[in-house]
């Protein structure tokens, strides 16, 4: 397959986000709209890193050269650490483990490693959600029980289903006081799947990509990460770097990261995290993932 990033060459000063998400995984632009609002803003290289999707990567690429708009090959992969620590912690509203989301990049799309564990996550979640909804009607909440209201909420992105799952509640009017919709399907044994993070490293790299701890500053239901747990981490399992740059990140995070970063020679990550136009893509400048890009074949001149 052609990268759409082939011989690609930027200037120091172009415009790149390499952490953008589609209605592929869990967001609200369509991959053709994602695309023209690059064009269109002139953005020099970009990232569609859809959750737990790298099947889709191929087409996404095709698109992008459709449309002339460089695409870095890209992931965003749910995981969980297994820390004694870090698995011992819970969201403080949702009860989940915290998780921890890797950005993996430049990694063989026709390679069976990732797309193996990305399988594996869709179907565990699959299987967890027929669950939790026959335990819902066991507990008495009557849905329209047409077989393709199932079937939707199955044939949805791994992390989508949980979502959709409430909204079916909300739909049957459930879940819009207290308890809430959220609420009720964690008590009907609702999970989010995620793979072992080590396994992801370990599989995208057999596929020859790289791994970047995604917003590493990041709460809400996410292992906020300091330089402590950082050194713990990189002497239990090989990431490549960090997404210093990052919308959640204060000023004194991003500092911390990139000082971290530099200080261990490790790849550093600029993203927006958009999911929706009216939080559009950010427009950081090449040089600050010079490292990064050189990596996954693209030069800074």
């Amino acid at each position: 397959m052609n990268a759409s990033t082939y011989n690609l060459i930027l200037a120091p000063d172009s415009s790149i986000d390499l952490h953008l998400h589609t209605t592929l995984s869990d967001g609200n632009w369509t991959p053709e709209q994602l695309l023209d609002y690059l064009v269109q803003e002139q953005f020099g290289l970009a990232a569609i890193t859809d959750h737990d999707r790298p099947d889709t990567v191929a087409a996404l690429q095709q698109l992008a050269q459709r449309k002339h708009q460089p695409l870095i090959i890209g992931v965003e992969i749910t995981t969980l650490w297994q820390d004694e620590n870090t698995a011992q912690r819970r969201d403080e509203l949702s009860g989940l483990l915290e998780m921890t989301d890797l950005l993996c990049f430049g990694f063989d799309p026709e390679g069976n490693a990732l797309n193996d564990l990305a399988q594996a996550l869709w179907q565990r979640q699959r299987e967890n959600s027929q669950e939790v909804y026959e335990n819902l009607l066991r507990e008495g909440y009557c849905f329209s029980q047409s077989p393709d209201e199932l079937a939707a909420i199955l044939e949805k992105p791994s992390l989508q289903q949980p979502h959709e799952l409430a909204a079916l509640l909300k739909r049957h009017g459930y879940g819009t006081s207290e308890p809430s919709a959220g609420r009720i399907i964690l008590g009907a044994g609702c999970t989010f799947a995620m793979n072992d993070l080590a396994e992801v490293v370990d599989a995208s790299h057999q596929d020859g990509g790289v791994c970047l701890l995604a917003h590493p500053g990041h709460k809400d239901g996410f292992v906020t990460y300091d330089v402590q747990m950082l050194d713990k981490l990189r002497q239990e399992i090989p990431i490549d770097g960090l997404e210093v740059y990052h919308p959640k990140h204060t000023p004194e995070q991003t500092e911390m990261y990139r000082e971290y970063a530099h200080r261990h020679h490790l790849l550093i990550g600029a993203g927006s995290d958009s999911h929706r136009p009216d939080k559009p893509p950010i427009k950081f400048q090449a040089e600050l993932c010079r490292d990064l890009l050189d990596r996954v074949g693209i030069q800074i001149e």
